[in-house]
């Protein structure tokens, strides 16, 4: 990832967060970028009119007691971030309003390459923030989120990355920015190609047996040669890579997959598509990063806004 790279970082206090902030540790970021941390003081707005439209910005002076609050805690998590990036450019802000809203306001604003939310939590403002919100944020947002799940591990551990790939734009853009990272020294990844058993249970097509097994084949065939291609460019980064191609329900195997292999992150383009089957992956990226244990990251290109 270039050293140009913008992260807007959402914060609310909770221990989920603090995670989260640990998270971007083990997530191969550059040594320079610049991040924005904001926390979140909710307002309770009366219903809005057919014509109204609230506009949530950046809190200024005179504070109320809840925004200050918000302030000092971006403040404190700003200041803890820049102990675990030090030559990054950080600053911290407050905002007023709904938190998922006003989260993707900032970004529709700032236009950071990567929102990064915890799972879930608890605010240390006294009502719960993270959970909801990071799954509107992960639905809603024009660019790249992660949802930061924090992990007891040395950060200079070598990392275990898992990759739900179908070969879509979206999936090869997780390709480059999985290759473009920084990553611990033998670090490894699976690149995790899941073809759906929808192709052969399907009572509206009247195949013979024969005729299903070749077209199982020929989309085994054409995914096969993606994920290579997908794994070889993730060598040359100097990863360990092991393709994996399945057959069955994405949500399952990918969330299984990780478990499993104990996988630190799970990285996947936020939309998606199979040209030989009627996978769309981008339906799962949700659910996944709502379900995984470790950090989910779900990869937007430019184009998919």
């Amino acid at each position: 990832m270039a050293a140009s790279m913008k992260a807007l970082i959402a914060y609310d206090g909770s221990a989920c967060a603090d995670a989260a902030l640990d998270d971007l540790k083990r997530a191969g970021l550059p040594g320079e970028a610049e991040a924005l941390i904001v926390t979140v003081t909710e307002l309770w707005l009366p219903p809005p009119s057919a014509t109204f439209e609230p506009v949530l910005t950046a809190v200024t002076e005179p504070l109320t007691a809840p925004v200050e609050a918000a302030r000092n805690l971006a403040i404190e998590a700003s200041q803890r971030l820049q102990t675990i990036f030090p030559a990054w450019d950080v600053r911290a802000e407050a905002l007023a309003g709904s938190p998922a809203s006003a989260i993707l306001n900032k970004a529709d604003e700032w236009k950071p390459d990567l929102i990064v939310v915890g799972s879930h939590g608890r605010s240390a403002l006294g009502r719960f923030f993270m959970g909801s919100v990071s799954q509107k944020v992960v639905t809603e947002a024009h660019c790249s989120v992660r949802v930061a799940r924090g992990r007891r591990i040395d950060a200079r551990a070598p990392a275990r990355i898992l990759l739900g790939f179908d070969s879509s734009l979206d999936a090869r853009a997780a390709v480059r920015t999985i290759a473009s990272r920084a990553w611990p020294e033998k670090s490894a990844i699976r690149v995790f190609a899941v073809l759906p058993q929808a192709i052969s249970d399907s009572p509206l097509l009247p195949w013979t047996p024969e005729q299903i097994a070749q077209r199982e084949a020929s989309a085994r065939e054409w995914m096969q040669k993606q994920v290579e291609a997908a794994a070889e460019e993730l060598r040359s980064s100097g990863l360990a890579v092991t393709p994996v191609i399945s057959m069955g329900d994405p949500k399952q195997l990918l969330l299984g997959e990780a478990d499993g292999w104990g996988a630190d992150c799970l990285f996947i383009g936020a939309r998606g598509h199979n040209r030989l089957v009627r996978f769309m992956l981008g339906s799962v990226a949700t659910a996944v990063a709502a379900r995984a244990h470790c950090s989910v990251e779900v990869v937007r290109t430019k184009k998919s806004v």
